[in-house]
């Protein structure tokens, strides 16, 4: 074999090589769950996120690194291991706004956003995401209070510790973005104190149910009473227009006497009193007598009339002379 032959033979080995190269380094294929990010000689070209097959320049010259666009937990505080929990009690434990001690654990919820500063703008960027986590969560819980951080005032925390490790994350520039936190637990730190603190929290809520017990009744009696008010007020309205029109109607019979007394004196006179008689005596027996004092007989129609009402005997009439009323 000749000098010739032999290095015609080599070149095409490493043509063939070096085409074999290109044509596999030159494609590559991006998931649905992937991102990619190309480097050109080692420095940051161009995110992509488009799932697909995609062609680059072969290697050295470009390479590709891919990363996942799924949502990733931080937990913080603490760690699941084979199915148990480990917590760390010197990153939970931490002091409110009213100077007691409380451990309080969260889980963050982040997504790679852009794959290149996430590679290369931190050694450690999950490592920055827990340190701001401390950071964000130690702030705000240093300025509540104990009561807000163990009872109703968790939700409100939640949302300040998301702004404030928003911010920092922004801030940071590592290519993560924070999308939800929850806190976890927050206690206080042994059992003698979370006894006295529920003593306390049973307490208050008694405290609140009496009040509101209290509220209740009194709301009650009000209403009662008000109603009781509207009633008699309502009775007083009624008795006040009975007795203006009974004052009204006793001014109208009272224009009809005097009227009547005006044309009769002495006829008018007369019939009032023998009807004020029968009001005031309504059982007396009436004698109409003459001028010269003899009783005059009269037939005794009212002892009939009670007796045909009644249903009973009248009694005898009772006769007296020489008094009476003359007419």
């Amino acid at each position: 074999m000749s000098l010739k032959r032999i290095y015609t033979t080599v070149f095409l080995v490493v043509l063939a090589v070096m085409l074999g190269i290109v044509a596999f380094s030159s494609w590559y294929t991006v998931d649905q769950s992937e991102q990619a990010v190309i480097q050109t000689f080692g420095k940051v070209e161009e995110g992509i996120s488009e799932p697909g097959l995609h062609f680059k320049m072969p290697w050295p010259i470009q390479t590709v690194e891919k990363l996942s666009k799924e949502t990733f937990s931080l937990q913080f505080g603490y760690e699941e291991k084979n199915g148990e929990v480990v917590e760390f009690t010197s990153d939970t434990k931490m002091i409110t706004g009213d100077e007691n001690i409380v451990l309080a654990d969260m889980v963050v919820m982040w997504k790679i956003t852009n794959p290149g500063k996430y590679l290369y703008n931190s050694d450690d960027p999950q490592a920055v995401l827990y340190n701001a986590t401390s950071a964000s969560l130690r702030s705000i819980i240093g300025s509540s209070q104990i009561d807000e951080a163990l009872t109703s005032g968790k939700g409100q925390i939640e949302v300040e510790v998301f702004d404030l490790l928003t911010s920092l994350m922004e801030k940071y520039d590592v290519g993560i973005s924070v999308t939800a936190v929850k806190l976890q637990d927050v206690e206080l730190p042994n059992a003698e104190v979370r006894k006295a603190f529920t003593n306390v929290t049973d307490a208050r809520e008694t405290m609140n149910t009496k009040i509101n017990e209290a509220n209740r009744y009194r709301n009650q009696k009000m209403n009662e009473a008000e109603g009781e008010k509207d009633a008699i007020i309502s009775r007083a309205e009624g008795e006040k227009a009975a007795r203006v029109e009974q004052a009204r109607g006793d001014v109208a019979r009272f224009n009809s006497l005097y009227a009547e007394y005006v044309n009769a004196p002495d006829l008018t006179r007369k019939r009032l009193i023998l009807e004020t008689m029968e009001e005031v005596l309504p059982y007396a027996e009436i004698y109409i007598m003459n001028d010269d004092g003899n009783t005059m007989k009269y037939f005794p129609i009212r002892p009939m009339e009670r007796t045909e009402t009644t249903g009973t005997t009248p009694k005898p009439p009772t006769t007296q002379e020489g008094s009476g009323t003359n007419e």
